[in-house]
């Protein structure tokens, strides 16, 4: 059945400021206005008269617009006060329910700082979903089911199902080559589940602008300049690890017992829709303990198309390396391929867009496959490399590192230092480098090498961060102050500040790069420190690195119509996993966003 897309959207966007984000957010702070742009969109995303009820009428049975006194008044403070950043000092203080609780237990706000079974969203542009609901979901069938790796569990087959599997995001990029696009672009917001997307958006807006659906109130909700999709994944793994010999390369044994798939009888058809405070959720219902993936088991199934055991970069569960649909493209079609991402480059979503390795923790072999060296993975014939590289993991350091193998070098454990010398065009490599530098500012340099490798056809590497390898956190306000969470908290020079660019500078970058190749380019833009935020159940921060995520997703398609790329262009928004936000007072995050 056709779409319907809403065209006529009003949007008004203020001009960039870089130390908030709210210069590169939608606005909607009149509430009338936001409640009829919630009604538009949600007719909008109406995939077919069989879907509508799947996706725009069913309540969250966890989560409800009303407040209690309590909570509200957290968010009525001065307005010289940031009430986001107050709410979330007082849960880590008190470690009571404040705007919401992470965990199954309603009565304490932290209980769970890990992944979760969760369905997570895709957005598409410039393409629809159609095809996968002309195929059906393979949660329909059994048979296709058990054809992937790893034991199916219980309940998993339901002939009702409106979710897909993560690994149908790889099949996604295949139909879009397939079809003639030549501008493949993935965005992954890194543990971004639909109620960390609900969260930035109820803040983004100052109102609670929608309870089911797509949403609105973020760039790459409502973004109708091309034809446009929403839907539902299942992320979970084939396997909660496995024992391997990093230096041989090889995987020794594969972890049992717990199960792979999606119950939807303990979990909820929808995520608005959720089973309240639920153990299944989180892997831990002993009748039936679903595997939760990680980042690279997930990463794994978005760029490769296979379920795998968790910290598997591109390997498969009978320890056979799997070739990333990115190194395809290059080889097969002459693409060019670039990564960026805010946390270190070698992580497990930039690995698995690219590297092989038996474990995600070999970040200096993984950081070598990315740029064309020899690895443990790859120790005879290196892999091409990536032609644009721009991420974390600067100024690191460590001593020793068991896991990392026999091969591992003092120095920077994500990216060792003399790699990147070997790989520098001065020293006779392909790369033009540009790093974090004392007093130079980061947006500026990172930009100006993009355009000096564009004249002179060159690759682009570039490598900043602060202590513990990612970019400065952004709090909601738009603001690098980070407040309590149960990680700590962190506190940002303002050198930290300057000589950093952020996520939308290195998009910029990297497409400024890319958009010359001939024959087309593959990109991955990593909004990684949305995890690490969620991790630390702090959603001050996971707000900030929504937004700024959102602020890069607007660059990307700015930069799309300003070549006319659509007819060519396609641009998947998705995450890799959830984690478990409930929020118990939507109303509270609201008025700390007004």
């Amino acid at each position: 059945m056709n779409h319907l897309y809403v065209h006529c959207v009003v949007r008004r966007f203020l001009p960039h400021d870089r130390q908030s984000v709210r210069s590169a957010r939608p606005t909607y702070r009149n509430r009338g206005f936001a409640a009829l742009i919630a009604g538009v969109i949600g007719i909008a995303t109406l995939a077919s008269t069989s879907n509508a009820e799947e996706f725009t009428s069913e309540k969250s049975s966890a989560e409800s617009p009303s407040a209690s006194s309590d909570t509200t008044a957290a968010a009525s403070t001065a307005p010289d006060v940031d009430a986001m950043q107050e709410m979330q000092k007082r849960s880590i203080q008190t470690q009571k329910p404040v705007y919401g609780h992470w965990g199954a237990n309603p009565q304490e706000f932290s209980t769970w700082t890990n992944h979760s079974n969760r369905l997570i969203p895709v957005y598409t542009f410039g393409m629809t979903l159609n095809r996968w609901r002309e195929r059906g979901s393979v949660y329909h069938d059994e048979a296709g089911l058990k054809a992937m790796d790893g034991k199916l569990g219980d309940g998993v087959v339901n002939p009702h199902a409106t979710y897909y599997d993560q690994t149908d995001i790889y099949s996604l990029q295949k139909a879009a080559v397939d079809a003639g696009y030549t501008n493949i672009i993935v965005m992954v917001f890194d543990g971004m589940d639909w109620q960390t997307t609900r969260a930035a958006s109820i803040y983004n807006t100052g109102t609670i602008p929608y309870q089911t659906g797509r949403g609105t109130g973020l760039h790459f909700q409502d973004d109708r300049r091309t034809k446009t999709d929403f839907g539902l994944v299942v992320t979970s793994a084939a396997a909660g690890g496995a024992k391997w010999d990093v230096d041989a390369q090889v995987v020794n044994s594969v972890n049992g017992g717990s199960k792979r798939g999606y119950n939807v009888q303990l979990a909820g058809r929808t995520p608005w829709d959720e089973r309240a405070n639920s153990e299944y959720l989180l892997g831990k219902d002993r009748s039936l303990p679903h595997i939760v993936t990680d980042s690279a088991s997930s990463a794994t199934s978005l760029f490769s198309g296979i379920k795998t055991y968790n910290g598997s970069i591109n390997v498969a569960v009978d320890g056979s390396q799997v070739t990333p649909i990115a190194r395809e493209l290059q080889r097969d079609r002459g693409f060019k391929v670039g990564l960026v991402t805010s946390v270190p480059v070698s992580h497990a979503t930039p690995a698995a867009a690219y590297a092989n390795n038996v474990t995600r923790k070999d970040y200096q072999d993984i950081s070598r496959d990315l740029v064309g060296l020899p690895s443990s993975a790859h120790r005879n014939e290196p892999l091409q490399g990536v032609d644009v590289l721009i991420g974390g993991g600067w100024g690191e350091g460590k001593g020793e590192d068991d896991v990392q193998g026999r091969n591992f070098a003092k120095g920077n454990p994500f990216f060792h230092q003399e790699d990147i010398k070997s790989v520098d065009l001065k020293n006779g490599g392909k790369y033009r480098v540009v790093q974090r530098n004392e007093g130079q500012n980061g947006r500026e340099a990172l930009l100006a090498a993009a355009q000096q490798a564009t004249d002179n056809d060159e690759r682009l590497l570039g490598f900043y961060g602060v202590k513990g390898g990612h970019l400065p956190f952004s709090t909601a306000d738009g603001n690098y102050d980070p407040t309590l969470d149960v990680k700590g908290k962190e506190r940002y020079s303002e050198a930290d500040l300057i000589e950093n660019p952020d996520l939308a500078d290195m998009t910029e970058a990297a497409l400024t790069v890319l958009e010359k190749s001939i024959d087309g380019f593959w990109l991955l833009v990593e909004a990684g420190d949305v995890d690490w935020a969620n991790h630390a159940n702090n959603l001050d921060n996971s707000i900030g690195a929504v937004l700024k995520g959102d602020a890069a997703f607007k660059k990307i398609m700015d930069w799309v119509d300003e070549n006319n790329g659509w007819d060519h262009t396609v641009v998947i928004v998705t995450a890799d996993h959830g984690h478990y936000l409930v929020i118990d007072d939507p109303k509270s995050i609201a008025e700390a966003g007004q």
